[in-house]
């Protein structure tokens, strides 16, 4: 069986491999590795969602599908007034997560866990991914209407999505399941979301 990225403890051998990004004027060094998503690079939907961007405001975020960090960890050190909270049930992508924020100074406001850990009564001001459209649209669903619902009011979810993989008709799914969502930008072939709660 071929085994994917969101595999819960991938067999495949542990090599890691850096990765080196520019994300909103900051200069990153990261650690990816074999069995995680986009290993040894920032894979171009994430690129595209950092160029069309700018940093949220301070607060509570959760960057779901959170891979080895890249996202929320550009998050935390742009913004010293967010705590990030990465989940991912790939559990080779926590520990280079972890690492990762150890790295650069951002533990104490880092975490990455599996889904299961993150309390029950937890919420987020922001939600930012890339989410893994290939585990398929049920499963997708599934997925965004179990973290979406944790959004405090007001609050707001970013997701960058390919065109040709469903972008515009899960923009129209989410808005009638009363979460209103409309295009901030549309490049190389991706669409990033900026989804409300309603």
């Amino acid at each position: 069986m071929d085994e994917h990225y969101f595999s819960a403890d991938p067999s495949v051998p542990f090599r890691r491999a850096p990765v080196v990004a520019r994300v909103w004027d900051r200069d990153f060094s990261l650690t990816s590795g074999s069995g995680v998503f986009a290993q040894g690079r920032l894979d171009v939907g994430t690129a595209v969602l950092f160029r069309e961007t700018e940093p949220p405001r301070p607060g509570r975020i959760l960057d779901l599908g959170c891979g080895y960090g890249m996202i929320g960890l550009a998050i935390a050190s742009a913004v010293p007034g967010a705590t990030v909270t990465g989940v991912d049930v790939n559990e080779r992508a926590l520990l280079l997560a972890t690492e990762n924020a150890a790295a650069l100074g951002l533990a104490d406001r880092f975490t990455a866990v599996l889904p299961d850990a993150v309390p029950a009564d937890a919420t987020y001001d922001e939600i930012w991914s890339n989410p893994p459209i290939r585990i398929g649209k049920q499963a997708l669903h599934a997925l965004l209407l179990e973290w979406l619902p944790r959004l405090a009011p007001g609050g707001r979810a970013v997701l960058v999505v390919g065109k040709n993989l469903g972008a515009d008709s899960l923009q129209r799914w989410l808005t009638d399941r009363g979460f209103p969502t409309g295009r901030l930008a549309s490049a190389k072939g991706f669409r990033v979301l900026e989804c409300r709660r309603g």
